[in-house]
Order: C-alpha cells, then sequence, then structure tokens
C-alpha cells in the first residue's frame, strides 16, 4: 500500500464527530492549533459524556474555525445534510468548502453501560460508522480516520503485547461493537477505495473526562469524601496515555498515515486499578495536606464486573517506525496535572455530572 500524505490544503475543513466528548475536545484543540488554515466542523450529540462545557474555550480561541452542529450520526439525513451543506439553519457552514477529511470519536464507550444495555453500542459504535463511512464515500473524501480501541484485542496474558495483526477476540459489548466498525470500515477500503485509517489506543487521562472513568472518578469521589470503588481485588492491568500525547499521535497520523492501515498508540505505563488508585491518593494527600490515610480509607472493593479484562497491552512498534512518533515519558507529572485540573474544575464537574449519576453509579 502506497502512502497517501496530505497537505494543508486537504485539510480545509475537518469533520469530528463526538468532537464534544473527552478525547474528541482534546483533538480540537490539537489540529486547529497545529494546522492553522483548518477550519473544524464537531457534529455531537450531546449525550451525557459529550458537553458544550468541554468546548467552550475553543470558540473563544478559534472564532469561525469552529463550527458546532447538535446531531446523531445514526440519523442519516441530518449527516447528509452536513456534507451536502442543505442545512439552512447555519450560515457559517454554508460558507465553507466541501468536507475534506471525517474523523469519527462520536461512540457510546463505558463498558459498564454496555453491560447493561447493548443497543445503544450497536445503534452508534456499528450504524453510525455505516453511516459516515457511506456519506464519506459518496461525498469523496481524502480521509476517514476511525479512532477505535486497544479493547477490541480483548484480555491479555501476563506475556502477551497485541500488535495490529493481532486477532480481535472482544469481551463486552462495547469492545465487540469497536471490533465491528474496524471491520466493516477496512472492509469499505478494500471494497470502494474507502482512505479508511484506523487508531486503537490505550486508556486515556486527563482534562474534560467524564466522570465515570476510573481516574476522574476517583478523584471527584476523593474530592467529595465518597467511597472510591474498585472492582474485584483491583489487579486488572491497563496502558495509560495522557489525552494530549494521544491527540499528537491522531494528528500525525492524520497527514502521515497510510490507507487501509491500523495504527496502536499506547503511553508504555502499564499499571494496575488498585495501584492507580493509591497513587491518586498519594498526590490528592500531597496536594490537599490531607493524610493519605484518610483517602485510603475510603477505597471499597466491589464486585467484579462480568466478563472483566484483566490486562490490556498493545505495542507501539509500528506507529514509531512509520510515523516517528512516540509517548513522553513524563507519566506522574501528566497524572499530577490532571489532578490539579479537576481540583479546580469544580463547576466544570458540577455542570456535566447531572443528576442522574448516582442512580447510575449505585
Amino acid at each position: 500500500m502506497s502512502i497517501n500524505y496530505l497537505q494543508e490544503e486537504q485539510l480545509n475543513v475537518v469533520l469530528v464527530t463526538g468532537g464534544s466528548g473527552f478525547i474528541g475536545s482534546n483533538f480540537i484543540r490539537a489540529i486547529l492549533s497545529k494546522h492553522t488554515q483548518t477550519t473544524v466542523i464537531n457534529i455531537d450529540k450531546l449525550t451525557y459524556a459529550g458537553n458544550t462545557a468541554n468546548t467552550e474555550d475553543i470558540e473563544k480561541a478559534f472564532g469561525d474555525r469552529y463550527i458546532f452542529v447538535k446531531g446523531d450520526i445514526t440519523d442519516k439525513e441530518f449527516v447528509k445534510s452536513i456534507f451536502s451543506r442543505n442545512n439552512n439553519t447555519n450560515p457559517r457552514l454554508q460558507r465553507q468548502p466541501p468536507i475534506s477529511v471525517v474523523v469519527n470519536f462520536a461512540a457510546e464507550s463505558h463498558v459498564d453501560r454496555s453491560i447493561i444495555d447493548s443497543s445503544p453500542f450497536i445503534k452508534t459504535n456499528v450504524t453510525g460508522t455505516q453511516i459516515l463511512g457511506d456519506l464519506s464515500k459518496q461525498y469523496n473524501i481524502t480521509r476517514f480516520l476511525q479512532i477505535s480501541t486497544d479493547e477490541v484485542y480483548g484480555d491479555a496474558s501476563p506475556n502477551k503485547n497485541f500488535d495490529e495483526p493481532s486477532a480481535l477476540q472482544p469481551s463486552s459489548p462495547y469492545a465487540a461493537s469497536k471490533a465491528a466498525a474496524d471491520l466493516l470500515l477496512l472492509s469499505y477500503f478494500r471494497t470502494y477505495h474507502l482512505p479508511v485509517i484506523i487508531t486503537r489506543s490505550s486508556n486515556n487521562f486527563g482534562p474534560y473526562q467524564f466522570p465515570e472513568k476510573l481516574i476522574p472518578l476517583i478523584i471527584t469521589k476523593a474530592i467529595s469524601g465518597e467511597n472510591l470503588p474498585i472492582y474485584g481485588a483491583g489487579n486488572q492491568s491497563r496502558d495509560w496515555i495522557y489525552v494530549q500525547d494521544n491527540c499528537e499521535a491522531l494528528t500525525q497520523i492524520l497527514t502521515d498515515g497510510t490507507n487501509g492501515n491500523i495504527y496502536n498508540i499506547s503511553g508504555n505505563h502499564e499499571l494496575s486499578n488498585l495501584d492507580m488508585v493509591l497513587t491518586i491518593c498519594q498526590i490528592l494527600s500531597d496536594k490537599t495536606g490531607i493524610p493519605v490515610d484518610q483517602y485510603y480509607n475510603l477505597i471499597k472493593h466491589v464486585k467484579d464486573r462480568p466478563g472483566h479484562d484483566i490486562r490490556y497491552s498493545c505495542v507501539n512498534n509500528k506507529i514509531m517506525s512509520e510515523i516517528g512518533w512516540q509517548p513522553k515519558k513524563n507519566f506522574t507529572e501528566r497524572l499530577e496535572y490532571t489532578v490539579d485540573w479537576y481540583l479546580s474544575s469544580n463547576e466544570w464537574i458540577q455542570r456535566v455530572i447531572g443528576a442522574n449519576s448516582e442512580k447510575y453509579y449505585s
């Protein structure tokens, strides 16, 4: 397969789906900062995990180069109106050149919620991806970047690290829906020559992450003096990558990657869930002056979730050799910054959590 580098003019208008979520909003900051002639159209359904509070600073910093349109990627007529510009309600959208690139972050992404009900995951992650693929083919986009996950590889044994050709063995409905979307798009590349690239990153952390994922959940509950829930013994092991490192990798893959390829993105920092929680407790103690044992006493081991993978691990060899990206090594500094961000962002926390969160957590 030949390498297809994108030029600046091919990045005139980038459609980002799910750009009001955690990684999506951080990616928009990254691409608008790096490519000064690019305009981003962000379409987001604004579910519980997508919030305009995540992008307020983007609107202020980048002005007309950022356009938000509320909508659902499973609504084909709505998405088609964005591609075709038959959307008379947004004059800023009308003035833009055709969309050249699609970056698909839009997804239901929480494993626990997929276990409770897999229907929204199939609808958004599979059907939504199909609609985006069909319209991207119809409107001759230059590149389709699909944001996937290392969870599609399933459980890794202690000495096993997954690379891009590894078999897909998803354990949860969430992971299965992402694997299905990956395979669908690879078939579009083979059958229709749709210029698809797939990325699979490990666990992201950083600012603007909805407090249902481990790190923001533990930080926000510890700040409030609530119990810190850990599934089982907490020996599940994950690789962690700072979200801005991941977004730098994504922007490089977008311009320098090879169509039809998959790229793993990991931080090369593996830690058990229990060790992560203990580390956060120590950081919080250092920053607040509250004795660390007071945070430790909040830890509560709860019944493990069904089919819980013990370990995820994917390797970076391909992106390092082909793209030249590698993760930064200041994990502790990035984790401390993340704790600082949540300590100083109580207003954001209250805006995004919503009234039904406690019912869900229970």
